[in-house]
């Protein structure tokens, strides 16, 4: 589940909680500026703000917000120090801005989820002050949910949405981080290894399927969703707006090309396909012939997974889901 899904599922229970964000991080802090973790009311966390004694302290401050509905600027100085007796391995300085999240603010979260599921940019405007909050949402076309941003917000839209996140006297302001989504074709055993891997890194996994028995909760818990209908008719339901990552590792050649013909056809960020060089070169041929581009051929990761001889599937599901974060972070 991620942050603003939490967040969600816990308004439309009546219940609440604390939203933490990064808003500064000088030197080798373990997140960047932008990392949030959510706090329940009950103590549950969403996220992670980079774990160690930073992470339990601001779980702690996080409660008290709850409890007051005030918003708190926490400052950390991880020095030497510090790090040597908590046994941690990061230093830097590390600012974290805590706020209640508010049952009259639940269109923006939502707007937020939707808005970084589909790869669309966004800012968020937090206003505040000793006893008051405010939100916002103003999408990248100008579109407004939740309060009046304010006229300098307007003018310099741009600007802040190529930025981090800035924060001034009684305001934050926050571009959105789009959310990796990821389809990963086939259901089977290397599929559940990737699965795990992949949602432990914060991917937002869909598993699909034509086999009911293979593609469900049991065999994938921490998945986002699970899809089960025939590999040719399955695309109707599942939506391409190019930030999508794809995995495709079907049980057998047919259904791999079949999966990869029509994934190819979509705006995507990446798509990779398990197999030898050998099955790999046969099925691009195949496409090649049906008359798809060189350049999009040419950007099929096959055999998929960085090359480290990996022979099991939990080795080879390492290999691919570490190929998915080096394109995540442009390596």
């Amino acid at each position: 589940m991620d942050i603003y899904e939490a967040v969600q599922d816990y308004l439309s229970r009546g219940r609440g909680g604390s939203l933490a964000t990064i808003i500064k991080k000088m030197g080798a802090a373990p997140r960047e500026a932008g990392a949030k973790m959510f706090v329940g009311d009950d103590g549950r966390i969403f996220g992670t703000v980079g774990g160690g004694c930073v992470e339990a302290e601001v779980w702690q401050a996080a409660k008290g917000v709850v409890k007051t509905g005030k918003v708190k600027l926490l400052h950390y100085r991880l020095d030497g120090r510090i790090v040597e007796d908590e046994g941690m391995i990061c230093g830097g300085n590390v600012d974290i801005f805590l706020e209640p999240v508010l049952d009259k603010y639940k269109n923006v979260y939502a707007e937020a989820r939707d808005l970084e599921k589909r790869g669309k940019d966004a800012l968020i405007i937090t206003r505040f002050s000793e006893s008051s909050l405010s939100k916002s949402l103003v999408g990248a076309d100008g579109r407004v949910t939740g309060d009046d941003p304010g006229e300098e917000i307007r003018e310099h839209l741009g600007s802040y949405l190529e930025g981090g996140p800035v924060i001034g006297e009684g305001i934050l302001v926050e571009p959105t981080t789009s959310s990796s989504l990821f389809y990963l074709f086939g259901a089977g055993h290397i599929s559940q290894y990737v699965a795990k891997a992949a949602a432990m890194v914060d991917f937002n996994v869909v598993v699909v399927d034509d086999r009911e028995d293979f593609a469900n909760r049991e065999r994938f818990p921490e998945v986002r969703d699970i899809v089960v209908d025939d590999f040719r008719h399955v695309f109707e339901q599942l939506h391409f707006f190019g930030n999508e990552y794809v995995a495709v590792v079907t049980r057998g050649h047919k259904h791999d090309a079949l999966v990869l013909e029509e994934v190819l056809k979509r705006p995507t960020r990446y798509v990779g396909m398990i197999g030898s060089r050998r099955k790999s070169a046969l099925i691009l041929t195949h496409l090649r012939e049906k008359g798809f581009d060189e350049d999009i051929l040419k950007s099929v990761h096959a055999p998929i997974g960085l090359a480290i001889d990996a022979e099991t599937p939990q080795e080879i599901a390492i290999s691919i889901v570490a190929e998915l974060i080096a394109v995540k972070r442009k390596a």
